[in-house]
């Protein structure tokens, strides 16, 4: 699908992968006294029962977010590359579904597409990622969107990166929201702080600001410090214990939506987050109302199995914000 000359308003840049749902029956976690630095245990060499296997396509960061803001009521592209197999064929026809253009989708021959498993246990889940080894470049042309969205690349992709560097360069009115994934993380952030700091928006969980950062500060400090590297909207999630973002206006704390439902598995939880925030700007809202939208679509990703089938349209978000209770909204933090 191709919106011709209409150029996207979101456009996301990331690699593409199938994910594979085994949820494991007999497994425990360990954990610190803080409930970090947990780690998920099974028993070696033994044959390991699973209760239930489902596989989700066209999912990683970008894909998800795309699917997200597609869902919202954007006009939503990607830039993105599959093997020329039966699991790229099946992600393509899941964005065209989700009305996301493919006129940017690169399929390689003789290639496989990425394909991830995720071990789920209770409502956590640990994820094993490939990102196979293609030849990234950004497409010879293409429409200028409003936003780029640029998340999860393989770490093979040191020179695509400089090029999608050197487009947003070139092209200062195109807003940039970034949401690195697994690889990006280990780039390091000498190299990722250009492009946090021509972020309109930059996003990642409370362990991988501790790892960026190379601190354990709190989350308010790790907000402020990735918002005075430049970026204009800076935040970092906790999960269950909501969120901190730093603007011009200093730093709030967003709290989860209500819930009395417990979550059945977290994946995609972030990815919607970060996507619903941007689509609320893209869409005119303020930074404060965007901060509203955001934990009512990760709140609904945790409902279900995967990243996609919790995802929201912009009249079931907005009807869910309409029913929050008084003290849902963003809390001033000194």
């Amino acid at each position: 699908m191709s919106f011709g000359k209409k150029p996207a308003a979101f456009l996301a840049i990331g690699d593409i992968a199938i994910d594979a749902f085994i949820r494991l029956e007999n497994a425990s976690v360990h954990c610190n006294l803080n409930r970090e630095g947990c780690e998920l245990c099974v028993a070696f060499g033994q044959k390991i029962p699973y209760k239930s296997g489902n596989i989700v396509y066209a999912t990683g960061n970008a894909a998800n977010a795309a699917i997200a803001a597609a869902r919202l009521g954007l006009s939503v592209a990607i830039v993105t590359n599959l093997g020329d197999d039966k699991n790229g064929q099946d992600c393509l026809e899941e964005l065209q579904k989700e009305q996301i253009s493919t006129a940017y989708v690169r399929v390689h021959g003789n290639a496989v597409t990425n394909f991830n498993y995720v071990l789920w246990y209770e409502d956590e889940r640990t994820i094993l990622v490939r990102h196979e080894p293609y030849k990234r470049t950004l497409p010879a042309a293409f429409e200028k969107p409003e936003w780029i969205y640029l998340s999860s690349i393989g770490g093979d992709s040191a020179e695509y990166h400089q090029e999608i560097l050197k487009y947003l360069e070139a092209n200062p009115e195109v807003k940039l929201a970034f949401q690195p994934g697994t690889f990006q993380f280990t780039m390091g952030l000498e190299k990722l702080a250009p492009f946090i700091r021509r972020a309109e928006v930059f996003a990642c969980n409370r362990e991988e600001a501790k790892k960026l950062l190379g601190s354990n500060e709190n989350d308010v400090e790790s907000v402020r410090q990735f918002y005075n590297l430049g970026a204009k909207n800076a935040i970092v999630t906790g999960g269950a214990s909501g969120a901190y973002i730093c603007d011009s206006e200093g730093v709030v704390f967003m709290p989860t939506y209500p819930n009395l439902e417990l979550p059945i598995e977290r994946t995609g939880a972030g990815d919607a987050y970060a996507a619903t925030f941007v689509t609320a700007l893209v869409l005119g809202k303020t930074p404060r109302e965007a901060a509203l939208w955001a934990p009512i679509n990760a709140r609904s990703v945790v409902q279900f199995v995967g990243a996609h089938e919790g995802l929201l349209s912009r009249s079931a978000l907005e009807e869910l914000l309409a029913q929050a209770p008084s003290n849902y909204r963003p809390q001033k933090i000194n």
